[in-house]
């Protein structure tokens, strides 16, 4: 496993998970004076900054790596998931957003290794349905987890929106990255 910052900072999303599921399991005394909500925030936005961050460094500083095109994926969903599921455990958000979301993370990746294997790869390579989508939900649930109305914007309503908007683009990016493998899959139905 090769170790460099990108890499390190792809790590560092993963520790922050459990410690943005901790922020509303916590004793309030532990966040007081900053508030569970805009401490899961500020935690979800560090996270979103090292995932742009570590994607940079590694193709500034040619530190690309296998491992490193692995794990980054990985963490971004583990985080994504968390933040759902925190946002559905306190209330925020319907659980129905939440598994269409996390549903189609799951499909997609799955759809991604199995085209690897079979060397189509670069047939659900990202769209830019999936990277708006992606755009959209990176968004909304720092909205939605800081709640709050901010300088007279309801920061909540406006997440909620972008939510059903990242669903919606979900289910779409879904159906097109299906359409892409479906060739391959109907090949590999033949070929039983």
């Amino acid at each position: 496993m090769p170790l460099n910052i990108p890499i390190l900072l792809t790590w560092l999303r993963i520790i922050l998970i459990p410690l943005l599921i901790a922020v509303y399991y916590l004793p309030e005394a532990w966040v007081q004076g900053i508030g569970r909500d805009l401490a899961a925030t500020l935690i979800f936005v560090v996270a979103a900054i090292t995932d742009w961050l570590d994607g940079y460094l590694a193709r500034r500083w040619q530190q690309t790596s296998a491992f490193g095109a692995f794990l980054d994926p990985v963490a971004d969903k583990l985080m994504v998931a968390a933040a759902l599921i925190v946002l559905v455990q306190i209330g925020r958000l319907d659980g129905i957003l939440a598994t269409i979301i996390i549903g189609r993370e799951i499909t997609i990746s799955a759809l991604r290794e199995w085209m690897a294997r079979i060397g189509a790869h670069k047939s659900v390579a990202v769209s830019m349905i999936g990277k708006i989508k992606t755009t959209a939900q990176m968004i909304a649930i720092p909205m939605l987890l800081y709640y709050a109305p901010l300088s007279g914007v309801d920061v909540f309503q406006v997440g909620t929106w972008l939510i059903y908007v990242a669903a919606v683009l979900t289910l779409w990016s879904m159906g097109y990255y299906m359409r892409m493998a479906w060739p391959y899959l109907i090949e590999e139905d033949r070929n039983r």
